[in-house]
């Protein structure tokens, strides 16, 4: 984490985190659609502990991008991507990806990683990975979804009944200006 993060009322903002393996992708692709159809337009942030390639060589814009063009905006019919390197190697900036999604004006942003950031989070946990409860000691954590029954200074979710996580998900955007409101420079 380099930075605080400035949070802001007219964008909601949710974490999923999680240790490897425990479903945070498999998740999030069978909640976006739930809550698209739900009338939210949610925006996905996802951090990736990997060199990734969204070019390929060969391509002109991965021969225009080689060729030291930074950024790299390729567009057509169908989609846009912005193609960037990180400075120095470094770990991409949470608070600048917020601020590089803020003007498509999503009404949900959701966080895949960023364990380590302040902000508030969804824990997936599974026993059975033998890993410790994040919610244990990251006051950020305000729900945790499980494939059995915890017991947490959170509530917890049915980490298989995808319709209650989101309904929470929802409940949880329309509570995002008070929650917001009465946590400004703490965790919960």
């Amino acid at each position: 984490m380099t930075q605080a993060l400035s949070l802001r009322p007219d964008q909601p903002l949710l974490g999923i985190a999680a240790w490897s393996g425990t479903g945070k992708t498999t998740l999030l692709e069978r909640l976006v659609p739930m809550l698209k159809g739900a009338g939210l337009k949610v925006a996905v942030i996802k951090h990736a502990h990997h060199r990734f390639e969204v070019d390929q060589p060969g391509k002109d814009s991965h021969r225009l991008r080689m060729a030291g063009a930074e950024p790299i905006l390729i567009a057509s019919r169908a989609r846009v991507a912005l193609m960037m390197e990180t400075p120095g190697g470094e770990e991409a900036d949470l608070a600048t990806l917020l601020a590089m999604v803020a003007p498509l004006e999503p009404q949900l942003v959701l966080v895949e990683g960023f364990k380590d950031w302040p902000l508030p989070k969804l824990e997936l946990y599974r026993p059975a990975l033998e890993k410790p409860l994040m919610a244990d000691d990251d006051p950020w954590i305000q729900v945790v979804a499980c494939d059995e029954p915890l017991a947490t200074r959170v509530d917890d979710l049915d980490l298989n009944d995808h319709d209650a996580i989101a309904a929470w998900v929802q409940a949880w955007v329309r509570r995002w200006p008070d929650w917001l409101a009465a946590h400004q420079g703490g965790a919960s």
